[in-house]
């Protein structure tokens, strides 16, 4: 299946020169959405994981599906004051500004392996911030997942010391 006919193109969002790949279309086909976790469940079924770590907000709805599919739990990556608990936190660079997200102090323990997922890499910055996370929690990154990779912005090269894999790739952007 051509995962790309079911992602919106919308330029200029969220800041003029920036061409967003909207995946929210993908979510709303379900064969589309069905192939995309499909095909990270094939991926990932024989690695041992605790859990599946998804960053805010489209890395929640894979991430809890994928979850659910490899028998294990989800813990959430969220934007700053959205977590109830004590936090640690991780600033990043994005191709357009900077942010902070942060996880429960408590969500992973030392040994813990995860999988941290995401809708798409641009610069890296957002997943290597989740993945900054869950080492300082002492847990081990198993592997790194997309849904959208564009190369061109660099951050698959920032992910090389990691098991990454992403199901569609856009260049040129």
């Amino acid at each position: 299946m051509d995962l790309k006919k079911h992602i919106r193109d919308i330029p200029d969002f969220p800041i003029k020169g920036i061409l967003f790949h909207d995946v929210t279309t993908l979510f709303k086909n379900r064969e589309a959405m069905r192939y995309a976790i499909d095909k990270f469940t094939d991926r990932f079924k024989s690695t041992k994981v605790d859990y599946v770590v998804g960053i805010e907000a489209r890395g929640f709805i894979i991430g809890g599906i994928l979850a659910d599919k490899l028998d294990c739990g989800f813990i959430p990556v969220r934007k700053p004051g959205k977590l109830p608990a004590e936090t640690i936190s991780e600033e990043y660079e994005l191709e357009y500004g900077s942010n902070k997200v942060e996880i429960h102090r408590d969500a992973i323990k030392a040994g813990d392996r995860v999988i941290v997922i995401d809708d798409l890499v641009a610069t890296g910055g957002t997943l290597l911030a989740g993945i900054r996370l869950v080492e300082k929690s002492g847990g081990k990154v198993a592997a790194v997942a997309s849904i959208i990779d564009m190369p061109d912005l660099g951050g698959r090269e920032k992910l090389k010391d990691y098991a990454y894999f992403y199901l569609v790739e856009y260049t040129g952007h």
